[in-house]
């Protein structure tokens, strides 16, 4: 099933869509549960699964204060069902934590990590009453107590993944998702252009090691197949990180050139590797938006963080992203180690220079999310107990403080805060503003007759 996180548009949920093709691929039966588009109360979970019979309900989550208060709420309604499916659990939200999830939600099973492979196995061992300690990869309840099997290694040829079952899920509603420079007549869909992360910043609750890229023929093709089927004119690379290298980065633009794919595209990338070459030949391939993980303008804090980048490096990126016409998106937190109101004055000072518009930023608090380094070393120092005083005491909000790390008191933390996010607010709405009172000159002073109407700016 896919859950209601109560936005307009919900982004494609692309993990479940590789799992349901894994299945089909198997000669499994697979049915979507689409609470997402259709806004479905809870209570809909239960009355749906007592009127129709299921062998297996499967949830993926990602780790959230939202989504594990919405995981307990889908629990509990899948719990209550007459005809309660075996019930499986999987995502970044569980895979770290696999026996607190298993005994909080009443699941039967936690896939951990990558799951084509694993859900494939589990399903024939359930089918089959094969004991369930034979599947690598996953956690399982069995009474009171809870097994948590050997980790599964990773796929190593991500080619070999079926392309996700699009055909199962209503793309005329997650095709409507709005992203950065797309026109109001733009289809946008989001494609994986490979699994992992070469770096290890010690926020990141990824758990996989390594990148492992998919060739630029099955990038291409999925494109190609989604302008055909859907009619897809904008995609947004939802990998951690596409530009892992400027070889590969160069590679694949050169290749969707070649393909004359003709589409808009952003990404995730690393200013690493930002270098006017490297820019230059996606503004070409139709790269417009390149979301960057900053998390910091200082030095000594971006080596706490193990980001493997410095300062300079980020200033020479940004602004060789904007003299090539790419729009830089600007990701910083604060409250890091070593973070204190000078190095949250930088960031603030960075995104005020540097900020084109594009999209409303503000800085939030580093959250030690389990799984990552930053979580272990919380509960290393005391700040943190474990994965429950985690989501049920400290981490209620993502724009409020979860772990200090900083010698700051909690209300100062939040003051400073909150007086960085107020002028980066007020920045943003002027920026808007002067863009509307300029096209009102425009319209009146040129008699600008391809004005829309200031409800369509």
């Amino acid at each position: 099933m896919v859950y209601d996180s109560e936005m307009y548009i919900h982004w494609f949920p692309q993990g479940l869509a590789y799992i349901a093709a894994a299945l089909l691929k198997e000669g499994h039966d697979v049915e979507i549960y689409n609470q997402d588009a259709n806004h479905y109360p809870d209570e809909h979970l239960t009355a749906y699964l007592d009127q129709n019979k299921f062998d297996i309900i499967g949830v993926g989550i990602i780790a959230g204060y939202y989504q594990y208060r919405k995981l307990i709420k889908i629990s509990d309604a899948i719990n209550k069902s007459r005809n309660r499916p075996f019930y499986i659990l999987g995502g970044h939200g569980p895979s770290p934590e696999p026996g607190f999830f298993l005994k909080k939600m009443r699941a039967d099973a936690v896939v951990i990590g990558e799951g084509e492979i694993t859900i494939v196995e589990l399903l024939s061992a359930i089918y089959n009453l094969r004991p369930l300690d034979s599947v690598k990869g996953i956690a399982f309840r069995s009474g009171d107590n809870v097994k948590i099997n050997e980790r599964r290694p990773l796929i190593k040829d991500v080619d070999s993944i079926p392309v996700p079952a699009y055909h199962l899920f209503p793309i005329d509603y997650y095709r409507l998702l709005r992203m950065p420079h797309c026109s109001n007549s733009d289809f946008v869909m989001p494609v994986l252009s490979g699994r992992g992360c070469p770096f290890k910043c010690i926020f990141c609750y990824r758990m996989d090691k390594g990148f492992r890229p998919r060739s630029n023929e099955k990038i291409i093709n999925e494109i190609q197949l989604l302008k055909h089927m859907y009619g897809i004119t904008y995609i947004a690379f939802s990998d951690e990180l596409l530009m892992s290298s400027a070889e590969r980065t160069i590679s694949l633009c050169e290749d969707f050139i070649k393909a004359k794919l003709n589409i808009k595209w952003c990404c995730n990338g690393r200013l690493n590797f930002a270098e006017p070459e490297v820019l230059s030949l996606m503004k070409q391939a139709g790269c417009v938006f390149i979301n960057y993980g900053i998390e910091a303008m200082d030095d000594a804090v971006l080596k706490n963080m193990n980001k493997v980048l410095t300062t300079e490096q980020i200033l020479r990126g940004i602004e060789a992203t904007l003299d090539a016409g790419i729009s830089p998106g600007f990701n910083i937190i604060f409250g890091n180690i070593g973070d204190n109101r000078e190095t949250l004055r930088k960031g603030v000072e960075f995104l005020l220079k540097y900020d084109d518009g594009a999209q409303m930023r503000t800085i939030r608090p580093v959250t030690p999310y389990p799984g990552s380094p930053l979580y272990y070393y919380a509960i290393e120092k005391g700040l943190l107990k474990d994965c429950e005083d985690f989501y049920e005491n400290k981490h209620i909000n993502s724009d409020l403080l979860a772990v200090n790390f900083t010698d700051l008191s909690d209300d100062e933390f939040h003051k400073c805060l909150m007086e960085a996010n107020i002028e980066l607010l007020s920045n943003y709405s002027q920026k808007k503003l002067s863009v509307l009172l300029r096209q009102t000159k425009k319209l009146y002073l040129e008699k600008d007759t391809s004005f829309r109407g200031f409800r369509q700016s």
